[in-house]
């Protein structure tokens, strides 16, 4: 086990004193209130961003639409246009909402025209995850037998997203119960992965992370309890927030039950977008206060600035993992963007690493196979039940004191974390060791699927049982493969993680940019 207690390893790392952009560094910490409604257009003659829409940004987009450089129903149409495109390839969209896309466009540019007040995304084109309520429609869940659960309302996440102006043109695909890191179902079939399909899109987000990395939609939703945003945007080269727990309402309005306590807490919805202007944008959309969640927290999108130069962290990874190499560069090379930012990066053990993923993977195994386990293997597939067998594996068998141990045994975790991030106010790590697997690598045995969630993504997992924020930014392409690493903060400081991945983003430019030369 690493030990608890941070120790500084000699850094080979270059040091660097200067600090971070006047940008990063001019901000001041604000109090959580509602999003900001979107400025109304100057007399200037509007400007059209470069290339087809469907290839321009979230902010682009809705700044081209607010000016007049195009309209609502053009933006939506040119992703229709490129949804159709690609999307028979991809299967990342699984349910086509391009009619009402259409209606909702045209009265976005009516809104417009009357001079009403316009949201921060007004007229942008996005897509949502199946796993979350969107009204009248079944919460499937890739599994067909979830099709009587029809949503009465829209979740949370979505009336906001739609409460900004934000036009819906589909939904993606995910895992049976979204609870894989492979994304496969009975009932949609297999995603691919746009750089390759040979490899995964990764999961449970798998549908939102290819169809986003792909041109479909500017920002996807996706949700995260294990790593289900960070791992589908590192398997398709976008960039990711998971955010605290408690930032983003979370509700599903056609369950049958509610979730367990901490699967509640260790879970969060986030975007997923080719740029991380846009995963901040998505974020503070996403962030408006929701009254059916109980444990959303009206926390400040921007805390205060950290004594510069900000200290990160460069995991140590323990001995036990087998590093690849393209992966040790890759952090290498993260590493080096940061310190020419302005950051001093040192290479650090972190908190008992390997005690906080075995805490996340006992109390989730235990509170799922008590709550969930006899009616989900009722009406999943056999490769739903490999694959959790595999997961189960790895899991401790836990009595009520045992359970209740393991949920205190968490608040020391998230303490010891806590105390760390005051000397390294955000920690620089891998979000898999290894190259990126196969689209099915999961129900090859359940010794692999241990050797993916302990040996491969352990530094994803295990965040989510301390309920921190982690961003993913692509680095690097490997033999034609994106390569992410994943920034983590402390408690409600998305902000810090993602002036990181803006910094590394800055200098490693978009990789989406090169999958499309690659796919035309």
């Amino acid at each position: 086990m690493a030990k608890k207690t941070a120790t500084k390893k000699k850094s080979v790392l270059k040091k660097a004193a200067k600090t971070p952009s006047k940008a990063s560094a001019g901000r001041k910490s604000v109090v959580a209130k509602p999003a900001r409604k979107a400025p109304r257009a100057k007399s200037a003659a509007p400007r059209r961003p470069k290339g087809p829409a469907w290839q321009w940004s979230a902010v682009e987009t809705a700044a081209a639409i607010r000016s007049g450089a195009i309209s609502a129903v053009e933006a939506v149409e040119s992703h229709l246009d490129r949804m159709r495109a690609v999307n028979p390839r991809l299967n990342a969209v699984v349910v086509d909402l391009s009619e009402e896309a259409l209606a909702a466009a045209h009265a976005a540019d009516k809104q417009r025209a009357r001079g009403g007040e316009l949201g921060l995304l007004h007229g942008v084109p996005i897509t949502i995850k199946e796993n979350v309520d969107y009204e009248g429609r079944p919460n499937f869940n890739g599994v067909p037998a979830n099709k009587d659960l029809v949503a009465p309302s829209d979740a949370p996440v979505v009336r906001n997203l739609k409460k900004a102006g934000a036009i819906v043109i589909g939904l993606t695909n995910t895992p049976e119960f979204s609870f894989r890191g492979f994304t496969d179902n009975p009932l949609h079939g297999l995603t691919l992965n746009p750089w390759d399909p040979d490899i995964t899109c990764g999961g449970s987000s798998g549908g939102a992370g290819s169809a986003v990395a792909a041109g479909i939609g500017t920002i996807a939703h996706g949700n995260d309890i294990g790593g289900s945003l960070r791992w589908p945007a590192h398997c398709n080269g976008v960039a990711t927030i998971k955010p605290t727990q408690g930032r983003i309402p979370a509700f599903n309005a056609s369950a049958t039950a509610e979730r367990p306590m901490l699967a509640h807490l260790m879970s969060a919805q986030g975007p997923l977008a080719r740029h991380v202007a846009d995963v901040r944008l998505a974020l503070e959309v996403m962030s408006q206060r929701d009254p059916r969640d109980p444990w959303w927290v009206p926390a400040p999108l921007v805390g205060e600035r950290p004594k510069r130069p900000i200290k990160i962290a460069l995991a140590k990874i323990p001995e036990d993992m087998d590093v690849d190499p393209s992966v040790a560069a890759a952090l290498r090379q993260a590493a080096d963007h940061l310190e020419r930012s302005g950051y001093r990066v040192s290479e650090v053990e972190v908190p008992d690493i390997n005690g906080v993923w075995q805490t996340w993977c006992d109390i989730i195994i235990n509170e799922t196979v008590v709550m969930q386990e006899a009616s989900m293997l009722k009406v999943t597939s056999e490769d739903f039940h490999k694959a959790w067998g595999g997961m189960k594996a790895k899991a401790n068998v836990l009595d009520l004191p045992a359970w209740m141990r393991a949920a205190a045994a968490r608040n020391g975790h998230i303490r010891a974390w806590q105390l760390f991030f005051e000397d390294y106010p955000v920690v620089l790590a891998p979000t898999t060791v290894k190259p990126t697997p196969g689209p099915r690598e999961d129900t090859v045995s359940a010794e692999r699927v241990r050797e993916i969630f302990w040996g491969e993504i352990r530094f994803i997992s295990a965040i989510n049982v301390l309920g921190l924020p982690g961003a993913v930014v692509p680095v690097a392409l490997h033999d034609g493969k994106p390569i992410g690493v994943q920034l983590i903060a402390g408690r409600y400081r998305e902000d810090l993680a993602l002036d990181a991945a803006a910094a590394i983003e800055k200098r490693v430019g978009v990789l989406a940019h090169q999958l499309w030369e690659r796919m035309s």
